[in-house]
């Protein structure tokens, strides 16, 4: 079943214009608004600062770290996945309960798991 990401703002930080494209894409047929993409960790930065229901992250923006996003991103109680080319043992214990998906992508397991962690997030 395809997730209903109906009504959630979420935020695609994504540094490879297809790629962005392809996610900002998927999650826009599933019903998301989709805030970016955002191309570097600045900017990803600026629009985690408004309003947003959730996230998609990569790793790496134009060869900076994305934890700085994330970190924006749990202060403010907004649930967040990442998506990436890196693998899994990349990314610090601390963002343990956020998702993570390898490229290639498979959206609908992106879209569920966005879909539960935005309809169940306290903020």
């Amino acid at each position: 079943m395809t997730a209903n990401l109906s009504g959630l703002r979420i935020l695609v930080a994504e540094d490879d214009y297809f790629i962005a494209t392809d996610i900002a894409r998927a999650l826009r047929a599933r019903g998301a608004e989709i805030i970016g993409p955002a191309s570097n960790v600045d900017r990803a930065l600026e629009l985690a600062d408004g309003e947003l229901d959730g996230a998609v992250l990569d790793i790496n923006l134009g060869g900076r770290m994305a934890f700085a996003v994330a970190d924006a991103l749990c202060a403010r109680g907004i649930p967040f996945v990442f998506a990436t080319g890196y693998d899994h043992t990349v990314i610090p214990e601390g963002y343990s309960s956020s998702g993570y998906f390898e490229k290639p992508f498979d959206f609908d397991r992106i879209s569920t798991t966005l879909d539960s962690a935005c309809r169940n997030s306290p903020s």
